[in-house]
């Protein structure tokens, strides 16, 4: 997937700070988050897996039982952080979990066959 709107600039300079070791501006790190976000809903639609980055966005996504009420059976949850070392393939998704970066619950709660997502 190449997806133009993942090329954002908000992508790009927050990647580029987290690699100076510096912390991307926060709204810029919004941007860059909702963009990925939105980028992960485009590639793997559907609504049985909630992907929480507080603060800045949630989104449903991946096939299967549609959830409407309550708290989701099938979270993901994560810094904006790990979210974007994630998406951009620069953490692993097994190392994330096994380093109780990212905090799942459910059966379908796995988005390893859906990261990397291709930053152009």
């Amino acid at each position: 997937m190449s997806s133009p709107h993942i090329k954002s600039a908000a992508v790009t300079a927050a990647l580029t700070a987290l690699d100076e070791g510096r912390r991307p501006d926060r709204p810029v790190l919004r941007e860059a988050v909702r963009t990925l976000l939105a980028a992960l809903a485009e590639r793997a639609p559907g609504r049985s897996v909630e992907v929480r980055v507080p603060p800045y966005g949630a989104i449903q996504c991946l096939p299967g039982p549609r959830h409407t009420r309550g708290t989701p059976p099938n979270v993901v949850e994560m810094a904006p952080e790990v979210w974007l070392a994630l998406a951009a393939g620069r953490l692993e998704w097994d190392a994330a979990i096994t380093e109780g970066r990212v905090q799942v619950s459910g059966t379908r709660a796995d988005l390893s066959g859906h990261l990397p997502l291709e930053l152009g």
